[in-house]
């Protein structure tokens, strides 16, 4: 029995879950490190928050849809969640790799305005 059409399923209902939740939550609690970068135009960076989590969502789903091409034949159950593990288990990483990144450089350009 070929599984996976339910593979593919499960694992696009899991990451597009995960990558909508930190987006949110990025999106809400991003807009003050914007805000401090520049300080007198809150309409100006509304703008550049919107479009900082479109280029996340573009980003991040692309990639979830993009692996899916390099997926191998799952079989049986087992080969069923460890694929699922191991490919949600990367998209986690990369979300934390971006998110620590997109931090480092705003920090250091907080601390260039000072």
């Amino acid at each position: 029995m070929n599984l996976n059409l339910v593979t593919y399923s499960i694992y696009i209902l899991i990451t597009v879950f995960i990558i909508i939740k930190v987006g949110l939550v990025c999106y809400r609690n991003g807009n003050v490190f914007v805000t401090h970068l520049v300080p007198n135009d809150k309409d100006f960076c509304l703008r550049v928050n919107n479009i900082l989590l479109l280029g996340y969502y573009l980003i991040n789903i692309g990639y979830t849809v993009i692996t899916l091409s390099d997926w191998t034949t799952v079989n049986s159950i087992s080969q069923l969640i460890e694929s699922l593990s191991e490919n949600t288990a990367i998209i986690i990483c990369i979300l934390a790799i971006l998110h620590y990144f997109n931090l480092f450089w705003i920090t250091k350009f907080i601390k260039n305005f000072k």
